[in-house]
This record gives structure tokens, sequence and C-alpha cells, in this order.
């Protein structure tokens, strides 16, 4: 199994930032891609940004030029450094990882693994 443990959530205000870390750990195989995933009270869950095993990122249009998505490959860890936040990024943010890793049965299976989420509140 795969364990996805998000740390750097917070209370923060408007224009500050904050820096979250998500480090995969277990029996893991390889990792693709690794990204950031946000849900806000009543709506659906959205890709934040999300970036490749080679460095390749991408990211939503609400958050380029004030996030930054990077990667420690060597560390397993995922990292979102958020700035010039505003109160509308307030969300429970995800963390992502698709690996390949053994399952009970032995099989090594490639799949969605999620973090169990960090609260982030920019106060205005």
């Amino acid at each position: 199994q795969v364990q996805l443990v998000e740390s750097g959530g917070g209370l923060v205000q408007a224009g500050g930032s904050l820096r979250l870390s998500c480090a995969a750990s277990g029996s893991i195989f390889s990792i693709n891609d690794m990204g950031w995933y946000r849900r806000a009270p009543g709506t659906k869950r959205e890709l934040v940004a999300a970036i490749t095993s080679d460095g390749f990122t991408n990211s939503a249009d609400s958050v380029k030029g004030r996030f930054t998505i990077s990667r420690d490959n060597a560390k397993n860890t995922v990292y979102l450094q958020m700035n010039s936040l505003k109160p509308e990024d307030t969300a429970v943010y995800y963390c992502n990882a698709v690996a390949t890793a053994p399952q009970a049965t032995g099989v090594m299976t490639i799949r969605d693994y999620w973090g169990q989420g960090t609260q982030v509140t920019v106060s205005s």
C-alpha cells in the first residue's frame, strides 16, 4: 500500500503565503504524476496543479502566477508553494499520486492514491 501524508495547511491572511508538502511512503515501485486538488464547501474537487516524474507541470488558470508545484523524486515528495493567497483559495487541499505498487494480492498495479486532506483558510 501507498500512504500520502500532507502538511503545511493553516490560516493565513489574504496576500500571504503557505507551502504544502506531501510525502508518499510504503511499498512503492514507482510514482508517475503527482498533484494537488482542492474542494471548497459546496463545490466539486478541482485540479490545482500537477507535475510529471520528468518535471512537466500544469496548473489551473485561477492559480497561474501565484502557485508553484515542485517535487523531490528522491524523497517521493511533492510541494505546493502558494503565494498571493486569496479568500477564494480557501478549501481542503488533497495530494494525489499515480503510483505503481503491489496490492494485497501481490499483483503490481498502477492506480491513484490520495492524502487525507489539509485545510487552507484565507481570511480577507
